[in-house]
């Protein structure tokens, strides 16, 4: 309990909301491609945006109510009440992170939008470094042990 209490108790010092970081690019890249005349991507890879779109929905809803479960807030500027193990966050430690970059990709096929997929590792790199690190910082020094033994299972990403 005294490692709960030493932390702050709002969230991780992140750079900005995660949602922003991936919606801020994508909105950019569809704009832009509406600007500049480039060809639109092939109906066949336009079309495999689908699944893409479907699977990170399906990890987001699975992120979702793992965190509603564990009765732990979904913002990560907010302190969170639990260190949640189970669901998606059985095979990564990010997956509302990892289904935001599945639903930005798909939607990103589907309108054929080659910018808004250039701008994705912009994107991943502000999570990564903007939000992750400082996050996973945070939660060892709000978890500990159970956080450091977490971490070593489970793959950051995928």
């Amino acid at each position: 309990m005294a490692e709960h209490e030493s932390v702050s108790e709002r969230g991780p010092d992140v750079i900005a909301p995660p949602p922003l970081l991936y919606l801020i690019p994508l909105v950019a890249g569809l704009l832009l491609d509406r600007r500049l005349p480039l060809p639109r991507l092939p109906r066949g890879v336009r079309l495999s945006g689908l699944p893409l779109l479907a699977g990170g929905l399906g990890l987001l809803g699975g992120f979702v109510a793992a965190m509603f479960r564990a009765r732990t807030p979904i913002d990560v500027r907010e302190a969170p009440t639990a260190l949640v193990e189970t669901g998606p966050f059985a095979y990564t430690r990010n997956p509302g992170y990892v289904g935001m970059a599945l639903t930005y990709t798909g939607i990103s096929l589907l309108a054929g939008s080659r910018l808004s997929l250039l701008f994705l590792p912009a994107a991943l790199l502000a999570i990564d470094r903007g939000v992750i690190r400082r996050e996973e910082l945070y939660l060892e020094q709000r978890f500990g042990e159970s956080y450091r033994d977490y971490s070593s299972r489970v793959r950051r990403w995928l």
